[in-house]
């Protein structure tokens, strides 16, 4: 299938095929982690309102909707296989629009980061580099079915995380913040290795080596959940061993409860990955969010 992004050189896309491009539902998971940072540095968050409110703001829309169109726009030619009724393989957003678009949120979300102070534009400016290192040519770490998914846990949940820790602390978080939000980034390579399964033909067309393309269906699947529990049984040890056993009890039950979702994700990785990605997941950022009370409680 050809893609038709460059058929309308002069048209301009319409706000809503602007925003279906920036994809607001993958806007939640750095939000989230951004608010869980916040939660972790025992900070009150009256204290410096303005910062919470612009750090959302720029984890979710700004930052995590610049690395949508990015992405839409590097892999418009693997849409065109997998899903062509995305607004570029669909020719709804004409031209090069998807790559405009792209750069222009790359700038502004470097301008509007000046406020947060260096610890928040550094780590703005780290955000901006992966989403164009995990798509663009040549490096396209998306690519690999170990780098990638890494790349993308890590802007999702770990880097938000500290980014939310350092801003409100107005320094670099405490040592116990940041292996927490490590650890939770590395198990969100197993939550990205679940969402390749739904571009698993696409991938092994073009030559995007996905865990579910390399390892295939069952193998990738049992090895994502792998990823995801072992770092939450970690956390669970830490938070015990910090003096935060109520904490840690609900970290162990939520895994507990990922567990058995688990285990039904395994009788159909393919089909059930989906299903998995809209409960599995929610009970691991509701542990993040139990961790970073803990941790606040910790300051």
């Amino acid at each position: 299938m050809s893609v038709s992004h460059d058929i309308r050189l002069n048209a301009r896309p319409h706000p809503r095929v602007v925003l279906e491009l920036l994809k607001p539902v993958t806007w939640f998971p750095p939000m989230w982690a951004y608010m869980c940072g916040v939660v972790s540095s025992g900070v009150p968050i009256t204290d410096r309102f303005g910062a919470f409110a612009l750090g959302v703001v720029l984890a979710g829309p700004v930052v995590c909707g610049m690395s949508q169109a990015a992405n839409d726009w590097c892999d418009r030619h693997v849409d065109a296989i997998n899903e062509p009724d995305r607004p570029i393989p669909s020719g709804r957003m004409p031209g090069r629009w998807g790559l405009w678009i792209a750069l222009g949120m790359s700038l502004f979300a470097l301008l509007i980061a000046l406020p947060l102070g260096p610890w928040g534009w550094g780590a703005t400016l780290v955000a901006v580099l992966c989403a164009w290192a995990y798509s663009a040519e040549p490096v396209r770490l998306k690519k690999s079915g170990w780098w990638g998914p890494g790349l993308v846990g890590l802007c999702y949940e770990g880097l938000p995380w500290f980014t939310g820790a350092a801003v409100m602390s107005a320094g670099a978080p405490r040592w116990e913040i940041v292996v927490i939000a490590l650890l939770y980034a590395i198990g969100a390579h197993g939550i990205m290795t679940l969402n390749d399964f739904k571009a698993l033909e696409g991938d092994a067309q073009t030559g995007v080596r996905s865990l579910p393309v390399t390892l295939g269906p069952a193998r990738a699947a049992r090895l994502a959940c792998a990823i995801m529990a072992a770092p939450q049984i970690i956390v669970i040890a830490l938070l015990a061993s910090w003096g935060a056993p109520w904490h840690a009890g609900i970290v162990a039950l939520l895994l507990a409860a990922q567990g058995a979702a688990m285990l039904r994700l395994l009788r159909d990785p393919k089909g059930l990955a989906p299903w998995y990605n809209a409960t599995g997941v929610m009970l691991y950022v509701l542990g993040m969010l139990a961790s970073a009370f803990a941790l606040g409680g910790m300051a």
